[in-house]
């Protein structure tokens, strides 16, 4: 069971991981470049629609990761978990101490400078769901090696 729990953590790190550079690279980037008087309507837009994508992923990940600190499969190093973890949170302590905070003033007072700065914060997240999807990368390897 630990075997198909660590599957679904990587399939939806993976996942995660596409998202954020699809964001970082594509979409962040334009909306800094949204005109203001369409910033409110594109930035409310926005935080709907990635709710409705990210929702599934974003459970999975969570509830795999707390299950992977308990039930570790014997295959996987005793730190892969806990550094997963670890990852996670930075990921999400950036999403809600920084990204959440800016789309806010995306869809109350927008301006280009918010904009830039959605960019510009977004890279502790992106940095870290990158080095997530290798060390879940490396526990699925660890099981199939063994």
């Amino acid at each position: 069971m630990s075997e198909i729990i660590l599957l679904a953590n990587f399939v939806a790190t993976a996942v995660m991981t596409g998202v954020i550079w699809f964001v970082q690279w594509v979409h962040y980037p334009l909306l800094a470049t949204v005109p203001v008087d369409r910033a409110i309507e594109t930035a409310v837009d926005h935080q709907r629609r990635t709710g409705q994508v990210l929702a599934i992923p974003m459970a999975v990940e969570g509830v795999t990761t707390l299950w992977l600190l308990t039930s570790r499969p014997d295959a996987v190093s005793l730190i892969l978990p806990w550094l997963s973890a670890v990852l996670l949170a930075v990921a999400l302590g950036s999403t809600v101490f920084l990204s959440v905070p800016l789309h806010a003033k995306m869809a109350t007072n927008p301006t280009a400078d918010v904009g830039r700065r959605l960019v510009v914060t977004n890279w502790p997240r992106t940095i870290a769901w990158s080095a997530r999807a290798v060390v879940c990368a490396v526990m699925l390897l660890q099981v199939v090696r063994a």
